[in-house]
Order: C-alpha cells, then sequence, then structure tokens
C-alpha cells in the first residue's frame, strides 16, 4: 500500500500539469452538476412559493396567453366577459374571492424618461396578497366599470416595482402616462400610489398595475372584457380540487388549476429547457470521466518503461493498479471537494445575476444532498476510470520495453 502509495504521489507531482488539468476537468463536472440540479431544485421551490405567495386555490385560464403584434396591447387575452364570469364564480357558494387578471403591453413614461414598453397588469393592487414597500396601494375598488358598464370615473392610480421606479425616475406621489398608444398615454395621467414587488416577482420583469378596466380602457379592449386569467379562493372548509373538478365541468371551455398543477403545467412547458440542462449534466460528466480515464492512460503511456520495469524486478500487477487507483482517488478527492467548495459561492453569484435579471431570488438551491452528491460522483468518476485503465496495467510486457 505503502509502495503503491509512493509511487501515485510521484507521478502525479512529476507530470503536474496533466494532474492540475484532470483536477479542473473533474471540478467542472461537479460544478456543472451541482448547479444544474441546485437550479431545478431552485426552480420549483421558488415556483411553489410565488404561488403559495399569491394566496389564490385555483387558476382559470381560456388557454395559454399568446402576442398579439397586430393589435394594440400586444397580448391576444383568452378571456372573453371577465367581469361576468367574475361575478358568476363569486356567486358559488364554495367560491369567496374570484380576481380576474389581464397582461398587456403598453408605452409607459414619466416627465423625466421617454416612451418605455412594459407590462401592463390589470389587478387589485391591494389585500393580504399583495406586499406594498411604500405608498398606500390602491385607495378604492375597481370603479370605472360600475354597474356592468365602464361608465364609472378611473382613478388613475398605478402600483409599479422597485425596476419600474428606477426606469421612470419616479416615486409615490409621482405621474406616470401610461397607454396601449403613445396618444392614449399623453391623455392618461396616473398617479403612483405604490410600490409593491408582487406582480414583478410573479412576472420576472418590470411591471405597471392599474385596475382591471382602467387598462381594459387604455388598450381598447372595453368592448370584449377579456382578462388573460381568474384566480379564485374557496371558501374555509372547501377543497380546491374539488371544486377545480366542478369548475371545470361547469366551464369545459376554460382550463382549471389547482396550484400544484399549474406550477406542473410551467415546468412541463419548459421540458426542452429542462432536457437541455440534464443534457449538459451528463455531458460534464462525461467530459470529466473522459478527462480523468486520458490522465490516467496517458501515465500509463509514457511510463511503460518504468512499469515494465517494476514488473520485471517482481512488482505485481495488483500493485501497479492500485498505484493508479490512487493516483485516481487522488485527483477524484480533490476535484470533487474543489467542486463542491465553489458551488456555493458561484450558486450566489448566479442567484444574484437571477435577481438583477428577472427579479426572481433563490433560483439556485444547494441543500446538503446536492452537495454530497456532486461529491459522490467525483468519486464515483475516480474508481470507475481506475478501473478502466487497470487493464492496460495487466497487459504489459517487460521484455517488450526493456530490450
Amino acid at each position: 500500500m505503502r509502495a503503491a502509495a509512493g509511487i501515485a504521489t510521484s507521478q502525479l507531482t512529476h507530470a503536474r500539469g496533466r494532474t492540475i488539468l484532470t483536477i479542473l476537468g473533474i471540478t467542472l463536472a461537479v460544478l456543472a452538476a451541482t448547479l444544474l440540479a441546485g437550479t431545478g431544485i431552485g426552480v420549483v421551490e421558488t415556483g411553489q412559493e410565488k404561488f403559495d405567495a399569491a394566496g389564490r386555490d385555483i387558476w382559470m385560464t381560456g388557454g395559454p396567453v399568446r402576442f398579439s403584434p397586430t393589435g394594440v396591447g400586444g397580448f391576444e387575452n383568452t378571456i372573453v366577459g371577465a367581469h361576468e364570469l367574475e361575478a358568476e364564480l363569486e356567486a358559488r357558494d364554495d367560491v369567496r374571492v374570484a380576481t380576474p387578471m389581464a397582461f398587456q403591453t403598453v408605452y409607459v413614461k414619466s416627465n423625466d424618461s421617454e416612451y418605455e414598453t412594459l407590462v401592463g397588469v390589470g389587478a387589485p393592487a391591494r389585500g393580504e396578497s399583495v406586499q406594498i414597500t411604500n405608498g398606500s396601494g390602491f385607495s378604492s375598488e375597481d370603479v370605472h366599470y360600475g354597474d356592468g358598464n365602464y361608465t364609472g370615473p378611473m382613478t388613475h392610480e398605478v402600483v409599479i416595482d422597485q425596476r419600474t421606479a428606477d426606469l421612470m425616475n419616479v416615486s409615490v406621489g409621482d405621474s406616470l402616462y401610461i397607454g396601449g398608444t403613445t396618444g392614449i398615454a399623453r391623455n392618461n395621467e396616473f398617479t403612483v400610489v405604490g410600490i409593491s414587488p408582487t406582480f414583478s416577482q410573479f412576472l420576472g420583469t418590470p411591471s405597471v398595475v392599474v385596475h382591471l378596466s382602467e387598462l381594459q380602457e387604455i388598450t381598447g379592449t372595453t368592448g370584449t372584457d377579456k382578462a388573460s386569467l381568474v384566480t379564485l379562493t374557496v371558501e374555509d372548509g372547501a377543497d380546491p380540487e374539488t371544486v377545480a373538478t366542478d369548475l371545470e365541468a361547469a366551464y369545459p371551455a376554460y382550463d382549471v388549476r389547482t396550484n400544484q398543477e399549474q406550477l406542473t403545467e410551467l415546468l412541463r412547458e419548459q421540458a426542452v429547457i429542462m432536457a437541455a440542462g440534464g443534457s449538459l449534466v451528463f455531458l460534464a460528466l462525461f467530459a470529466g470521466l473522459a478527462l480523468t480515464v486520458n490522465i490516467l492512460l496517458s501515465h500509463v503511456y509514457h511510463q511503460q518503461r518504468e512499469f515494465a520495469a517494476l514488473k520485471a524486478l517482481g512488482t505485481s500487477s495488483w500493485t501497479l493498479s492500485l498505484t493508479l487507483v490512487f493516483q485516481a482517488l487522488f485527483v477524484g478527492t480533490i476535484g470533487g471537494a474543489l467542486g463542491v467548495v465553489l458551488s456555493v459561492p458561484a450558486a450566489r453569484g448566479l442567484n444574484y445575476l437571477a435577481e438583477f435579471i428577472v427579479g426572481f431570488d433563490g433560483i439556485v438551491t444547494l441543500p446538503p444532498s446536492v452537495l454530497v452528491g456532486g461529491f459522490a460522483i467525483a468519486f464515483a468518476m475516480s474508481v470507475v476510470s481506475s478501473v478502466a485503465v487497470s487493464r492496460q496495467i495487466a497487459g504489459i510486457r517487460p521484455l517488450d520495453h526493456l530490450g
């Protein structure tokens, strides 16, 4: 054992460049595995947290929200007659609150900025499910819709997120001009009444939130009363799955899902991206394994005379094979440890980048099981590579190299 360890150490220190390259290869393989696994876990956990924080039990949609480049607003919302549907749903004994929401692209301008296109949200920015970090939020209900029409007064109140506030250089009490076109925006001055991260975190983009009927008014969709989705909160004691099943039967034209079902559907829509991530993990592991095998084969190839001399002096093939095992375990342990140690700051950097770009925090989550799994991958790669190369040692014939 001591002889094998000594020979292994001598060979690794003699070829420092190849040794360092192999360690780095294993480190990158472990990093790829831990970060991509952590991203998958983080996406699911973040999605679940966002759905739970929304305070809704059921999501009703008319199919996927599609882009409509030829129309004002840019989105083709699929629920028609949103306010009437809201009244029907709230009349049910098992539904406590039904909230239609719409998304549209709108032009936004402040007194200190030029027009920017942002996502406009038609939703009630008030209540327990909406976090207001500055200001008070909407001062009243959606009064513009009135009693089944759009003749009520517009409040011209808007709630924005911090990124929109920085982009427009505004704060609570300042004015924003918002509309589906720049002409409409010039005639619709809104007052910022609150700063909230709720909707921008859910959407992953800067946004402005106004009452649903007012968003419909400034984007020209009052005729069809369109919305993107309707969220529902069931009565205390009601089972969301049972209510969802009943609603599916009552409204066959709509997709009705619970929180968990909606999250599952969103993840299913990203199956191609997730498959690509899995492919990257496989390629990283394969590259690390190939690099480890290559360095060990290289040691055998470049030191065949030395190995042949050791065999001629009576050193057994088992001892020489054990030498390769020590080499593989050494580079695997160092590479695995480096990969695990570097995973933590790398995950923090990716989380910071994700929060800066899309507003989501905690996208990469590294539970202890992921870190242990990453180190186990490096150990397994070392064992597999040493076994693969041991046959080369057994096949060395001293007379062929010492003539």
